[in-house]
C-alpha cells in the first residue's frame, strides 16, 4: 500500500508538467512593434571589377535584363537586390546596391557556381556562357 501511495505522489509532478493549458498561444507581455526600415543614404560600394565582368558590374537591372533575359529570381531586402540568372552551366547571382550618383541600384558583387552541386565556378565564364557565347 505504501509503495503505491509512493509511486502516486512520484507521478503527481509528471503528469501536471503535461496537462494542457487550453492550446492557446500566450499573449506577450509587451505588445510587438513593427517598423519601416530605416531609409538609408546610398553607401560607398565597392564594385568587383574582374575581367569578362565588365558590362556586369556597374549596371542596373534593366541593362541586366538586356543581356540576360529574365531573372530566374529577383529578391529584394531593405535597399539590397539579387538577381539570379541560370542556365545549363552555372547559376548567377548578382547583387545590386543603391550608389550615390545613380539613379537606380547598381551591380556590384557576382558569384557564380554549379547548379548540380553549389561548387563555386569562374564568373566570366559563367557570363558568357548564360550570354551564350
Amino acid at each position: 500500500m505504501r509503495r503505491d501511495l509512493f509511486a502516486a505522489i512520484a507521478l503527481v509532478p509528471l503528469v501536471s508538467a503535461c496537462a494542457s493549458t487550453g492550446g492557446g498561444v500566450a499573449a506577450p507581455t509587451r505588445p510587438v512593434t513593427v517598423r519601416e526600415p530605416a531609409k538609408l543614404p546610398p553607401r560607398a560600394a565597392r564594385l568587383q571589377m574582374m575581367p569578362g565582368l565588365e558590362n556586369v558590374v556597374g549596371v542596373d537591372a534593366d541593362a541586366l535584363g538586356r543581356q540576360f533575359g529574365q531573372a530566374r529570381l529577383d529578391v529584394w531586402e531593405g535597399d539590397a537586390r539579387k538577381l539570379q540568372y541560370s542556365g545549363q552551366a552555372c547559376v548567377l547571382d548578382i547583387y545590386l546596391y543603391p550608389v550615390e550618383g545613380y539613379k537606380e541600384p547598381i551591380a556590384t558583387y557576382v558569384d557564380a557556381r554549379r547548379a548540380s552541386d553549389g561548387r563555386e565556378v569562374d564568373r566570366a565564364a559563367c557570363v558568357a556562357a548564360l550570354r551564350g557565347g
